[in-house]
């Protein structure tokens, strides 16, 4: 038993490939929600004004959406890999309340039609979004140094 009191998943953080592995499929997940939502938050912005907002919505939430997905799968599979340490570390911590307050951003984001307005308010959030996520990902990177 852990001093955090849960047990972790020892043959993933002993196996020589499996956490490095699914490393990887995190930085996939990182590179499809972010890579999409940049893009969808710059049309968000006026740029590309000639592509359809609603086709290139639906192609880049879905792949954002993946990515998520392949974030949350490979997550939760490194978290039980050491769980009282990574509860135990304020970078672990800040990033899931990170995480929480990105979610939070898109579904008001989405809730008052952020794509149909692309008003100030949306592009406000475009940006708040980019911000969230990008702290996300250096929380995430320090997790390693603390």
């Amino acid at each position: 038993m852990n001093p955090g009191g849960f047990a972790g998943i020892p043959w993933i953080a002993s196996s020589p490939w499996a956490y490095p592995a699914l490393e990887v499929v995190h930085i996939v997940g990182i590179a499809l929600l972010l890579g999409n939502l940049v893009a969808l938050e710059l049309r968000v912005w006026g740029v590309a004004g000639e592509l359809p907002l609603r086709p290139l919505a639906r192609l880049s939430l879905g792949l954002s959406l993946s990515g998520f997905g392949l974030l949350v799968l490979s997550g939760l599979a490194m978290f039980a890999a050491a769980p009282a340490e990574l509860l135990a570390s304020r970078s672990f911590v800040v990033k899931m309340g990170l995480v929480l307050f990105a979610g939070l951003n898109a579904a008001w984001f989405h809730a008052r039609d952020g794509l149909e307005r692309a008003d100030r308010t949306a592009r406000v959030q475009t940006v708040f979004s980019l911000g969230l996520w990008l702290a996300v990902i250096i929380c995430g990177r320090w997790i390693a140094y603390s």
